[in-house]
């Protein structure tokens, strides 16, 4: 009886085993899920980002590129004068009325970025993607220097790829941006482990052109 028992016992946990042991459809199944959704996360992701991928690949080459101008070169301007309302009834200077002034004179139109006052010297200054300009006055007797630079449409455009004195919605799509090219990347990844004939290729390639882009950023440090 001892004997039937203990055969008993074996025979069930050994079907308890094979019933918690994972089947292979179970595993091909969830297998080709996440194939499935690798794949319309790479598609969709690329659609979305095609834009963004192409702004971003030829303004990097632009950028290596300065001289690269297609007839557009900055341009720099310098204009002096005398305003007579530099100080504020408190002895301050007015700053708003200066910048108005200079808005409504020269057509500045970049947001203010700095000003400050050191002794009877006031400066203030305006930046955007691919323009300048820096104003400087004498706080008693109103003269002024004001200077604006103007880069061409290609300067802009690689001012906006640096994403220099944009604003913060512009950042955000900067961010934006870096975060779908590193999904594209990642699923485009995970979608070469799936195929078994080019697995090993790829992951051979990948591997190549990371050890080059490392060695590269050894070489340029």
């Amino acid at each position: 009886m001892s004997a039937v028992t203990d055969t008993l016992t074996e025979a069930d946990a050994e079907g308890a085993g094979e019933a918690e042991a994972p089947s292979p459809r179970r595993s091909r199944s969830r297998s080709a899920s996440t194939q499935k959704w690798s794949r319309l996360v790479h598609t969709y992701a690329s659609m979305i980002a095609l834009l963004l991928v192409l702004f971003f690949g030829i303004t990097g080459i632009t950028l290596n590129h300065p001289d690269w101008t297609f007839g557009q070169k900055p341009t720099s301007t310098s204009k002096s004068g005398t305003m007579t309302f530099t100080v504020a009834p408190d002895g301050t200077v007015d700053y708003l009325k200066v910048s108005e002034y200079f808005r409504d004179t020269y057509n500045v139109t970049a947001d203010v970025s700095d000003y400050a006052t050191t002794g009877t010297q006031g400066s203030i200054s305006y930046r955007s993607p691919g323009y300048a300009a820096d104003a400087t006055f004498d706080t008693d007797t109103g003269e002024y220097r004001i200077t604006i630079e103007q880069e061409g449409f290609i300067g802009v455009m690689n001012e906006l790829h640096k994403g220099r004195d944009a604003d913060d919605s512009w950042k955000w799509a900067i961010d934006a941006s870096g975060a779908v090219l590193v999904l594209i990347a990642l699923s485009g990844l995970l979608l070469q482990l799936f195929l078994k004939r080019r697995r090993r290729s790829a992951l051979i390639v990948a591997l190549t052109g990371a050890a080059v882009a490392i060695a590269l950023i050894l070489l340029t440090l």
